[in-house]
């Protein structure tokens, strides 16, 4: 099993200075000294042995505790800052971008880490940036309900996707769709390209410009270093569509949902996989989200959790939902939202290592994941904890699933 890092990243900061110095995202000293704690994780994790390291994509959030808002230029800086890690999204909304721009970002990427970044996409959930940078296709966030606008954001996400892996995978393109055109009817006649005929019809791509000087074709540069193209991740809420698609696309998935629950999901997988003519065993290409807090004692690593990221999950992604992760089979009516759910649940792994040891081979056994992944309380704890935390991790647990 390989190992994740995951951050937000997140401006360090108690709740009272939050509530002083707001909007603390906007505070120049915190963002500063947040790059410096992510850039310490990432050097440390690079050293220590761990797989990849994980940053997600959001906008606007004036309280500092999503503060990525270009997650491939900060992998860029930590890229030239490690050696042998692997350097990942979780996720970027392809629904909130452009799909060429993204394709030809994600390429450059590839090639200035000559295959360390794993760029993983998602449809976005998130309506308050969403609605923003996605308003071009009139999209809103996934909700996973069925819903009229849940599906149009399915179909933007799916749309858009076919237009990036053809600009990995051709050398030239045109795309006919319902939110995106290759070429863009521009609306006042020809496109201008006054060098069409001494130029592009001589060095570019065939069939980029015909006869006439007309533009008929794109290239989008430059393709991908990885063969065809990078290796995709996604998260996903459980979903049996995403499912599927995901497992038809080659995909690897990430959940944080309750043992049970995940393990229907990588059944899922593995039997979506295996009707596209893909087999694979229990747990391939599937990747678990977990918290760990390793202390001298199970109440000492209880404590530490319930404080940190524990607090900061009751506090803000109970409002999206993330709880019903957590849900038992056949429980019915609220799930509770409260920390010592999230260990009944197994996604909080808490406890001294031997017992922290015991939980992650319990989830090997039951679904035998690829991937197993640590969200990560950077900018929640304090940095020579978090440190402390990581070193345990390296050097105790991580040997019996390396």
């Amino acid at each position: 099993m390989k190992s994740m890092l995951f951050m937000l990243p997140t401006i360090p900061a108690t709740y009272e200075e939050r509530e002083r110095l707001r909007p603390i995202g906007r505070n120049n000293e915190r963002t500063q000294r947040m790059l410096d704690q992510v850039r310490e994780i990432a050097v440390f994790a690079d050293q220590a042995g761990f797989d990849a390291l994980a940053l997600t994509e959001h906008h606007f959030h004036s309280e500092g505790l999503e503060m990525s808002v270009a997650p491939m230029i900060f992998l860029a800086d930590l890229a030239a800052r490690t050696h042998r890690i692997k350097l990942a999204t979780l996720v970027m909304p392809l629904t909130g971008w452009d799909p060429i721009r993204l394709a030809e970002e994600i390429a450059l990427l590839d090639h200035l880490t000559q295959g360390r970044f794993i760029p993983g996409i998602g449809r976005g959930y998130q309506d308050r940036w969403l609605n923003v940078l996605g308003q071009k296709y009139g999209v809103a966030g996934a909700t996973s309900d069925g819903s009229d606008s849940d599906r149009q954001n399915r179909e933007v996400f799916e749309e858009l996707y076919a237009v990036m892996k053809m600009a990995w995978t051709e050398d030239s393109i045109r795309f006919e769709g319902k939110y995106y055109q290759v070429p863009a009817d521009s609306g006042a006649g020809r496109p201008r390209w006054p060098v069409a005929k001494t130029w592009t019809a001589r060095y570019g791509a065939p069939g980029e410009v015909d006869a006439a000087g007309d533009i008929q074709r794109i290239c989008v540069v430059p393709k991908p270093y990885s063969e065809p193209y990078p290796q995709l991740w996604q998260a996903f809420s459980g979903g049996q569509e995403t499912i599927a698609w995901c497992a038809r696309e080659n995909i690897v998935c990430w959940s944080l949902a309750e043992p049970n629950t995940f393990l229907a999901l990588c059944q899922g997988y593995r039997d979506a996989a295996r009707q596209h003519g893909r087999t694979l065993r229990l747990g391939e290409n599937i990747g678990t989200f977990r918290m760990v807090y390793i202390a001298d004692t199970y109440a000492a690593a209880f404590a530490l959790g319930a404080a940190a990221l524990g607090d900061a999950f009751v506090r803000y992604f109970s409002g999206f939902g993330f709880f019903e992760g957590f849900r038992r089979p056949g429980e019915v009516g609220e799930v509770p939202i409260s920390f010592q759910r999230m260990v009944d649940a197994k996604f909080a792994i808490v406890g001294t290592v031997d017992q922290v040891i015991r939980q992650i081979a319990e989830l090997c056994e039951e679904s035998n994941p690829d991937w197993f992944g640590w969200y990560l309380d950077q900018g929640l704890m304090d940095q020579s904890e978090i440190l402390r935390q990581l070193e345990a991790f390296a050097t105790k647990v991580l040997p019996t699933f390396a």
